[in-house]
């Protein structure tokens, strides 16, 4: 993907004074955790997460609540208000439970929500959000409301809601418009509930693969006179925006947190390597150890899948049409292949390329009975779910998320999540890690709001590297870690800051 590199220069940034934190004193902070959770409560949320509602393995189509369409259920809050839709309010107080644990888990986001808050940095700001709703976005979207936001929210995918979260946020008077198991329908009408409301109009978008910046274009362009910027954390979602911006349709700056370092290296490499394996256990209860995988695409999502499912004794190959990428995987013992040539043999294909029909009807055909095929990509386009819905194939629902599709022969495939994101649909991600992306993106928020006119222009931009060197400072503490310190004649001789950007905006980590 081409980047705007004119966007890079950082000297522009100015550090508010409720960033400018020692690091001595983050510590002594971040030691003092939230005590609201008895141990009661807390051993509860644990022993049981495996079997009460609020659990994100739940079935989607929550069999304890009635099938009624939260569309067409009337619910208010304790406070009366109705602005919502989720699959039952009452749920709120299991969720509150999660946010509650969740916010343990988050500290730098707490530190921001704590430290900024008297200063209020998105005073005014109206932001429209469309990301996955669980109970780590519901901090960053209680800390956004804590730092002067007003906030509307959907979900960016159909079976990643956690709807006793979606509750909680309805409950604490967010407009949430949300449930596990949408249908299609359900999904663009919940966007448009969060944008189309009389008396109150988004001047922030905070998206997750586009969906939303796409229904404002498509449905209110004329949104964007008064939109000061979109902050996008998707692969997908980026290249939309460049896209457009290289069409000279992207009327607002943007900020890219995708290819933030703190995005990439942590929320994309790190999280992918502990999520992918839970996916795949909580669906199909198998064993990796001598499973043939073939992983699609080696970016950083697909490094994080290939290092956790060689540490499991799985036999892994990799596709790539990145030469850089490709000599990585090779360097890194992995055997580089086209899908072809293996997928008549491999017991799990994954994709993770952020491309279209990665995985063809073709290749479905020729797959071994018993294959399990899944997504770990933002959008549900890799994997042509489309072309199995005939009538020569019959589906069967085996659990939640998990789907046999069995061919006229017999041969079965097992296809998780229908093709969508499997970790945030299947089962739960890293909290700690969605701790930097959240923080990020709360900042490339507030940044964006708050720039002066004429220092953003209508393009796609990188987060400035010091506010990359800002989040990963405040995640340190947390393991009681100390960062050396340059003396004066070192950062002479280096020529930096002692206080950073440490590396230039062309480093590559």
């Amino acid at each position: 993907m081409e980047r705007t590199e004119s966007t890079q220069d950082t000297t522009a940034f100015n550090m508010p004074d409720w960033m400018q934190i020692q690091f001595a004193d983050q510590k002594r902070e971040f030691n003092k955790r939230p005590t609201k959770i008895g141990r009661r409560s807390l051993s509860r949320s644990i022993s049981q997460s495996s079997t009460d509602s609020y659990s994100s393995a739940a079935s989607y189509t929550d069999s304890s609540d009635d099938e009624t369409s939260p569309r067409d259920k009337q619910q208010k809050n304790s406070k009366g208000s109705s602005d919502f839709c989720v699959k039952n309010i009452k749920q709120a107080e299991f969720g509150r439970r999660e946010i509650e644990i969740a916010e343990q888990e988050m500290p730098a986001l707490m530190a921001l929500r704590k430290r900024a808050q008297g200063e209020k940095p998105l005073a005014g700001a109206k932001i429209v959000g469309c990301t996955h709703i669980t109970a780590q976005t519901a901090v960053l979207i209680e800390t956004l409301g804590a730092l002067g936001a007003q906030c509307r929210w959907a979900a960016c995918n159909i079976y990643s809601t956690l709807n006793e979260v979606a509750a909680a946020l309805a409950e604490n008077g967010v407009a949430v418009f949300s449930w596990k198991g949408e249908s299609e329908d359900d999904f663009w009408w919940c966007i448009d509930r969060c944008v189309n409301v009389e008396g109150w109009q988004p001047n922030m978008i905070l998206d997750d693969g586009g969906d939303l910046t796409h229904w404002i274009y498509k449905k209110y362009p004329n949104m964007f006179k008064k939109i000061k910027g979109i902050v996008e954390e998707s692969v997908t979602g980026v290249h939309r925006l460049y896209q457009l911006s290289k069409a000279g349709k992207l009327c607002v700056p943007a900020m890219n947190v995708n290819d933030s370092v703190t995005k990439q290296k942590f929320d994309n490499l790190y999280c992918c390597r502990e999520s992918i394996l839970d996916g795949l256990k909580r669906t199909t209860d198998m064993m990796f150890g001598g499973k043939q995988v073939v992983v699609c695409g080696y970016g950083e999502v697909g490094k994080g899948c290939c290092a956790a499912l060689k540490a499991m004794g799985s036999i892994v190959y990799v596709t790539e049409i990145d030469p850089i990428c490709a000599l990585q995987a090779c360097m890194d013992g992995f055997r580089l292949v086209k899908l072809n040539e293996v997928i008549r043999q491999v017991d799990i294909v994954i994709t993770c390329t952020g491309n279209k029909n990665v995985v063809t009807r073709e290749h479905l055909d020729r797959m071994k009975n018993g294959c399990i095929v899944c997504n770990m990509g933002h959008s549900n386009t890799e994997i042509d779910v489309a072309s199995l819905r005939t009538p020569e194939l019959t589906w069967e629902r085996v659990r939640s998320q998990v789907d046999h599709v069995i061919w006229p022969d017999g041969k079965r495939m097992v296809l998780l999540a229908e093709g969508r994101l499997l970790n945030l649909s299947c089962s739960t991600v890293p909290t700690f890690v969605l701790s930097i992306t959240a923080t990020t993106q709360a900042l490339a928020l507030i940044e964006l709001y708050n720039a002066p006119e004429g220092r953003y222009k209508q393009d796609v931009y990188l987060l400035p590297k010091k506010m990359d060197e800002y989040v990963a400072s405040l995640h340190l503490p947390t393991f009681d870690a100390h960062l050396t310190e340059l003396s004066d004649e070192q950062a002479k001789y280096l020529g930096l800051n002692k206080n950073g950007p440490f590396k230039p905006n062309y480093y590559r980590y």
